[in-house]
């Protein structure tokens, strides 16, 4: 029986599957669309997928399976998941801010990503009225850059993205949040299918096949492997509790390394289908494949407006987007809320709603970074949102996931983990040795490099 009880005071999941969806939900987000496929075609193709595949295995499924296991056998928030097993343990409460180092992150994540899901919203419709047919490169950027320069433009998509996020976790997990990823990721899924069906048509499918499958083992390098090694960590959604917050969901009948492996192989079948459909678009139209913000926003909705149906087409794929942005987010709002439900013994609409607004306040930051205060550098050349991407990705999430790891394996009782696990000896000891040294110092190894390079400028 887990220390917290057979049920969370939050609800569960109905099934392992809807675990499944969820935490696929949650990995799945607006990187796994533009940023997976430029680095994997960008460092090698196939020679990238190959040490991606491999570090999904041998850092991303074994803390994966660390923030599940911890999540069910408490059956509480984060924060008070880590505080009921320091006490266990008979550890040192240090280890309790491993929680809320995740909790902050994912919120300070959430007030960034509301604002960039809302630039999807917002495609959708400015899509669907045709606005790129025909239109130039030139064209594309304008409509791009004339977005970004409204605040009121940018607060109106961050404010609905927000309002849809709370009115879903408001409704808790199984009238909300399982019931939005019971409608939403069958769709992301069919609208994927859709999409990559329409790649095969466009004439450039062969050439991205191509892009991100060719092996060029010389293209690696060290810059390759680390970030082979750091996007194996970050799509899974690692080191923020929102995984740890999920597992506190799961039916105690679920396999917890077999229902681990299902979600990184989804995630990354995702990842590698969105590369597809992208540069099959991009090479059809002669485009050069960039990076970032701009392959989505200016050089995807230039494709669409010379292709045939690109209008219809354009519109399903920022729909698309939009619906893996949601299933993201309302992962991001739940560590905190279930915390705050817990230890106030609050209303959980009424946490959701003031969550919301705090975070939508934050996000305030993130929006005038691309217009009002675009001069405004807090640290170095970073504006707001530059230095709040850049703490969150490359200190608090990695420093949580190492933690995290060097936890479960060195502090965690053994009897612990093998009743929540429930694998074969061999198979036990191998995790261990994996989350204990392999893991960590995957982590660590990207962490020092990425502070390293920055540092250097």
């Amino acid at each position: 029986m887990a220390l917290g009880g057979e049920t969370s005071r939050h609800g569960m999941w109905s099934s392992r599957w809807m675990f499944v969806l969820a935490a696929a939900g949650s990995a799945v987000g607006l990187g796994n669309i533009w940023r997976f496929p430029f680095i994997a075609g960008d460092n090698g193709g196939g020679a990238f997928i190959l040490v991606y595949l491999l570090c999904i295995f041998l850092i991303g499924i074994p803390i994966m399976m660390a923030e599940v296991l911890m999540g069910r056998e408490v059956r509480k928030s984060p924060i008070n998941t880590l505080r009921k097993l320091v006490t266990v343990s008979k550890a040192s409460p240090a280890w309790i801010l491993i929680g809320w180092m995740g909790v902050a992150a994912g919120f300070f994540i959430l007030s960034f990503y509301a604002v960039i899901a809302g630039w999807a919203m917002d495609y959708v419709l400015v899509t669907a009225q045709g606005t790129f047919v025909g239109v130039t490169g030139e064209g594309a950027a304008a409509v791009f850059n004339s977005f970004l320069e409204s605040p009121l433009q940018l607060m109106l998509w961050q404010t609905l993205f927000m309002v849809l996020t709370v009115w879903i976790v408001a409704r808790g997990v199984s009238g909300g949040l399982e019931l939005a990823i019971r409608v939403l990721m069958p769709l992301l899924f069919i609208l994927l299918i859709v999409m990559l069906g329409y790649a095969v048509t466009t004439g450039g499918f062969g050439q991205a096949a191509e892009f991100m499958f060719r092996f060029e083992w010389e293209r690696m390098g060290v810059e390759g492997v680390l970030a082979a090694m750091g996007q194996a960590f970050f799509t899974l959604s690692l080191g923020m509790g929102a995984i740890m917050a999920y597992g506190a969901y799961v039916p105690n009948n679920a396999s917890v390394p077999g229902t681990v492996t299902i979600i990184a192989l989804l995630d990354t079948v995702v990842a590698i289908a969105a590369g597809l459909v992208i540069f099959s678009i991009v090479f059809a139209n002669g485009l050069e494949p960039g990076q970032g913000p701009g392959l989505m926003f200016i050089t995807l909705p230039l494709a669409f407006g010379q292709m045939p149906l690109g209008t219809l087409f354009g519109t399903v794929f920022f729909v698309l987007v939009s619906f893996a942005a949601v299933t993201s987010a309302i992962s991001l709002l739940e560590p905190a809320l279930a915390f705050l439900v817990e230890e106030y013994n609050a209303v959980r609409s009424r946490v959701a709603i003031s969550l919301g607004v705090i975070t939508w306040i934050l996000g305030l930051g993130t929006v005038f970074s691309f217009n009002i205060w675009a001069d405004v550098h807090l640290v170095g050349e970073r504006t707001f949102f530059d230095l709040l991407d850049f703490l969150t990705n490359n200190i608090m999430l990695p420093l949580g996931g190492l933690l995290m790891g060097l936890f479960v394996g060195w502090v965690l009782p053994r009897k612990l983990l093998a009743d929540q696990l429930e694998m074969p000896s061999l198979w036990l000891n191998i995790w261990l040795f994996l989350v204990r040294f392999v893991a960590p110092l995957g982590v660590l190894t990207v962490f020092v490099y990425t502070l390293y390079r920055a540092a250097m400028g």
